[in-house]
């Protein structure tokens, strides 16, 4: 039997920690072995999340032991722990979005304060998997793509490569409450969502660099973009599903594009083509991206939708599938691929 790999989750208590968990349950070797949050210091986990049989694990102060650790904290908040991790020869996965952005200046600007740690950022891998995988192999840091990003990205990414689109795109994208994380707030009080869809973010979302940085570096010859992202909440726990439109270079049919984008995920087992438009229940507790390439012919534009749980392949499990090729296993190794419906 294989050895296992220890692996340790700091901030344990957000949803993205508690997926983590989750989905670590049922890794063929990945053995969590320590979980840390200063709110639950002393818990069981199984106290803290009654759904997860993890047996006796306590949540304690520090990582002591792991191999492997993935970082579930606020942005800020990861980048003042994750050097000392380092430091003790780990390897982390960072979820927030300290280690995304290349450039200093660009997360200063966004995420208006300075960086405590520039001189990590040209280190750390962008973990969008169908795009990094040989880059992932020997990283020790890696930041974890976004939810809006890792849906967006996949979707336009093919079309970018190949040059069949203009630099002019638009992304609109719905995403489930639990987006927003465990921190109460208005907008996220039952009453205030339910039955109700609302656009956020018109000024300029966080998620916007991101996406613009990787999708310039996915598209041909590095061509600038002019990249204009919508998001929106919807009254749903997990999902998103994000439209993207942009003018064909030269008109091409539905199959052509069909075509051309499985070819280039044709070695990515959680993207697939889906044979209609895809529902967000679709992709609900999977690591799967369902995407739905079309061409509007009277407008020679063309649409892709995308569909992904905001939790696991937008957060948690896309976090799994990094340590996994960080770690040399099957990509897919403990990560479902069916989701759940209804």
């Amino acid at each position: 039997m294989a050895e296992s790999i220890s692996v340790g989750i700091v901030g344990v208590t957000s949803y993205t920690g508690g997926e983590l968990a989750r989905l670590l349950q049922q890794h063929p070797r990945f053995q969590l072995c320590e979980a840390t949050a200063r709110s639950a210091q002393g818990q069981l986990l199984s106290e803290v999340f009654p759904q997860l049989a993890t047996g006796p694990l306590t949540v304690t102060e520090q990582i002591k032991e792991a191999q492997i650790v993935f970082v579930a904290l606020p942005h800020g908040a990861a980048a003042e722990v994750i050097p000392d991790l380092l430091a003790e020869g780990r390897r982390v996965v960072d979820l927030s979005a300290d280690f995304r952005l290349r450039d200093p200046q660009t997360y200063a600007l966004w995420y208006k304060h300075e960086h405590p740690c520039p001189e990590l950022l040209k280190e750390a891998v962008y973990g969008l998997c169908e795009l990094h995988r040989s880059e992932l192999r020997e990283a020790r840091l890696v930041g974890n793509p976004g939810c809006f990003p890792t849906a967006t990205i996949l979707a336009l990414a093919p079309a970018l490569a190949k040059g069949i689109i203009k630099p002019a795109i638009i992304a609109d994208a719905k995403t489930g409450i639990s987006g927003a994380g465990r921190t109460l707030s208005l907008n996220n009080h039952y009453s205030e969502m339910n039955e109700s869809m609302d656009a956020y973010g018109l000024e300029g979302h966080r998620h916007t660099p991101e996406m613009e940085q990787e999708l310039t570096r996915a598209a041909k010859n590095g061509a600038s973009l002019r990249f204009t992202f919508i998001p929106h909440h919807a009254p749903m726990t997990r999902g998103i599903l994000a439209t993207c439109y942009a003018d064909l270079v030269e008109p091409l049919s539905e199959s052509d594009i069909r075509r051309l984008y499985a070819e280039f995920y044709r070695d990515s087992p959680f993207v697939r083509l889906a044979p209609r438009s895809p529902q967000t229940k679709w992709t609900a507790g999977s690591n799967s991206c369902l995407l739905y390439p079309t061409v509007d012919q009277r407008a020679q534009r063309l649409i892709v939708v995308s569909c992904i749980d905001n939790l696991v392949k937008g957060a948690s499990g896309q976090a799994i599938q990094c340590a996994n090729i960080m770690c040399g296993l099957p990509e897919e190794a403990g990560l479902p691929v069916s989701g759940m419906f209804p």
